[in-house]
């Protein structure tokens, strides 16, 4: 094995590694913050606005990916018009789930819920979550 082999491998190594840590973590909280506020600058214009009378169910510890998957599948199917930052936040936890991306979460594959709540509590409870994996990684 020659040198030019070795430093490949080892590159390659590191790329899985830090791909493998990939919570999207400020993005996530980016895009959760809009939804919520809907008044930063960095929110796509007319993109953020959703319904927020759907009821929703807090979802039980270790099952928060799963949940966060299936509430923003039903936010993307229960809007009357396309939404970016939704579509982009389902896709992102998806991958997560799919790929066992952020280490940081439990990865029940099916959401459990505890209690009722709204839409705005789930948002909330997106955007506390990745706030604590962000905290823990900084």
């Amino acid at each position: 094995m020659n040198a030019s082999m070795l430093s490949y491998i080892l590159f390659s190594c590191l790329l899985l590694s830090v791909q493998a840590e990939y919570c999207g973590v400020r993005e996530i909280i980016r895009y959760t913050d809009c939804l919520l506020n809907n008044s930063s600058p960095s929110c796509p214009r007319g993109q953020t606005a959703i319904s927020f009378s759907n009821a929703f169910f807090v979802e039980q510890r270790g099952h928060e990916l799963a949940c966060f998957v299936d509430g923003t599948k039903h936010l993307m199917e229960n809007n009357k018009s396309s939404n970016v930052v939704i579509e982009r936040l389902h896709s992102t936890f998806q991958a997560q789930l799919d790929r066992n991306l952020c280490k940081r979460l439990a990865h029940g594959h099916q959401c459990q819920y505890e209690t009722k709540g709204n839409v705005t509590e789930f948002l909330e409870k997106i955007l506390t979550t990745y706030q604590e994996i962000d905290k823990f990684k900084s």
